[in-house]
């Protein structure tokens, strides 16, 4: 584990190097520990595939120290203070845990005017579309962070057998719900934003909602399963509850 400044109103906590699933989950509870319990001066955290920022009010954590210490003044620097309550909190966080996941499922209307690039990825894959759809509706997806666009959740453990680079050049407007594949990764663009990916489905879900204390749908450390319905099915589900 480093522990760094990123400035003078941010500390970064770094597990590791790799994109795992050990390490991810170090980072989910180590979030999950300091949102619970916080200190003076915290402002929020945002989570990376292997890192936390944790972003605080330099003045605040001071004030509170000075308090906790009885004195008019603290020798120590904000980075100093906050560098050693997560030092503490990591040693927490690891005895604590939590081991529960938050399965979500994502209906998925493969190919189509909804999934333009599906047949080139099998191609690419030497594939039928077919077994392109059963392949990535039958993986399991953690959450290992949001981010790019609000809402947009970055995926792991997609099959390499349907791994594809992104497209030469980019789309000027991808419509929100697009689920595409670039490299090893999938994922689902939750507006309507420019961009890269190869498109093989659309989800009626909404992953962005600003109206909400959430805004972002999806969180780090669920997991995402992605079911296949029919178009009719789509129509259907977006005159229902999301």
């Amino acid at each position: 584990m480093k522990i760094y400044a990123l400035s003078e109103t941010a500390i970064v906590i770094e597990f590791g190097k790799k994109i795992e699933a050990d390490i991810h989950k170090r980072v989910k509870a180590f979030v999950s520990y300091i949102e619970k319990h916080s200190f003076q001066g915290f402002i929020e955290t945002v989570p990376a595939y292997s890192s936390v920022t944790v972003f605080y009010d330099p003045l605040q954590v001071i004030k509170g120290e000075a308090n906790r210490s009885n004195v008019l003044k603290s020798r120590k620097s904000a980075f100093d203070i906050v560098s050693s309550l997560m030092n503490e909190f990591v040693i927490q966080a690891n005895d604590a845990v939590d081991n529960l996941k938050r399965v979500v499922e994502i209906p998925v209307c493969y190919g189509g005017t909804f999934g333009p690039d599906l047949q080139f990825v099998a191609e690419q894959n030497n594939l039928t579309s077919a077994e392109v759809i059963n392949i990535h509706s039958q993986g399991e997806y953690p959450v290992y962070m949001i981010g790019f666009a609000p809402g947009f959740p970055y995926l792991g453990g997609m099959s390499k057998k349907i791994a594809t680079p992104r497209r030469s050049s980019p789309r000027t407007s991808i419509p929100k719900g697009s689920v595409g594949i670039a490299g090893n990764q999938t994922g689902v663009y939750p507006i309507s934003t420019p961009g890269g990916w190869q498109l093989i489905g659309r989800t009626p879900i909404q992953l962005f909602l600003p109206e909400d204390d959430r805004p972002s749908f999806l969180q780090p450390g669920d997991i995402i399963k992605f079911v296949p319905i029919s178009q009719k099915e789509f129509e259907e589900y977006k005159e229902g509850p999301r």
